[in-house]
């Protein structure tokens, strides 16, 4: 006996459009200056807490200065809002994901000046 055909009815689809919500072009430039002076205070006080990390290693030695720049550099990471207000910048104006990179590059300069002022010949 042969199988009988089934008819497929297509069902009406609902037709989307994306309507793209309004772009505000100024907004967008303020608030990517305001991320780039963050950028740069950060940098900046990263190079300041990274050559203040090396004089303290050079000051107690090798061992005990290592530990103190240590919790020196990560103390000053983790109070970074608190200093970034003493410049009238504000972190909260930030999205999170750049705060994230900016403590991100917070660490690693601020560790690359240290290594760097340690291993010095003029020091």
């Amino acid at each position: 006996m042969a199988k009988k055909r089934r008819i497929i009815e297509k069902e009406v689809e609902e037709e989307y459009e994306f309507i793209p919500p309004e772009f505000d072009e100024k907004e967008f430039i303020l608030k990517d200056i305001y991320g780039t002076k963050v950028l740069m205070a950060v940098a900046l006080l990263s190079i300041i807490i990274g050559i203040l990390c090396s004089c303290v290693q050079k000051a107690f030695g090798d061992s005990l200065g290592l530990w103190i720049g240590l919790a020196l550099l990560f103390l000053s990471m983790f109070c970074l809002p608190k200093i970034l207000g003493f410049f009238r910048l504000k972190a909260e104006y930030l999205e999170q994901k750049t705060m994230i990179g900016n403590y991100i590059l917070f660490i690693l300069l601020g560790l690359g000046v240290w290594i760097l002022m340690v291993n010095a010949p003029f020091a």
